[in-house]
């Protein structure tokens, strides 16, 4: 039996550099192995000191993806000047689990149109296709879904399309802060919204 990832998922932190150093603690006390942050790290990019810092000094793996809140190039830039993984129609593998998404969001002030959302998932699946264990990483939710019945804001065609192609075994998204917390199933994909609210886990 292959040995299971411990994993962090987190979302919307919006530049909240206490939230960011409690997450940090507790990714040390509970042993996570890998840390996700699904979008919006910042505020309209206001700053972005001290919020990628006290992750990387857990010296756990670190992924993320834009929000709508920060362009891609700052989170690239972000990704190499601390040395974590951008996965935003990319990929990341840790033994038989891989990791793919697609970040940013149909609303501004920085946003992917929405036919291109279901391309970066594409691009990123396609390397990690082979994984036995797979997980999706989104920064909308996805059309149909209990998020978009709740809060009366429409999902993402393109992520309910890759849902249904792909079949990761998790979906890890947020923007919706009101529902962070929820969880529900899509056929085999467990779906977690971790709308400031984190997510601890194993795969």
């Amino acid at each position: 039996m292959s040995k299971k990832t411990k994993i962090m998922a987190i979302g919307d932190i919006h530049g909240d550099k206490g939230l960011v150093k409690k997450l940090a603690e507790k990714a040390i006390k509970e042993k996570v192995d890998l840390i996700i942050i699904a979008g919006d790290l910042t505020f309209f990019e206001i700053s972005f000191r001290d919020l990628i810092g006290p992750l990387v000094k857990t010296k756990k793996d670190v992924l993320i993806i834009p929000g709508n809140h920060e362009s891609n190039e700052l989170i690239n830039y972000l990704s190499e000047i601390y040395q974590i993984k951008n996965i935003h129609g990319n990929s990341f593998k840790k033994g038989d689990l891989g990791i793919f998404g697609a970040g940013l969001a149909d609303v501004g002030p920085y946003f992917t149109h929405e036919n291109e959302i279901f391309s970066l998932l594409k691009k990123g699946y396609s390397q990690i296709k082979e994984s036995t264990k797979k997980i999706m990483v989104t920064h909308m939710h996805h059309k149909g879904g209990k998020s978009e019945k709740i809060t009366g804001i429409e999902g993402s065609e393109d992520v309910y399309k890759a849902l249904k192609e792909f079949k990761p075994d998790f979906l890890i998204s947020a923007h919706l802060h009101e529902v962070g917390g929820l969880e529900e199933q899509f056929n085999k994909t467990k779906i977690i919204n971790v709308s400031k609210k984190e997510k601890i886990f194993e795969i």
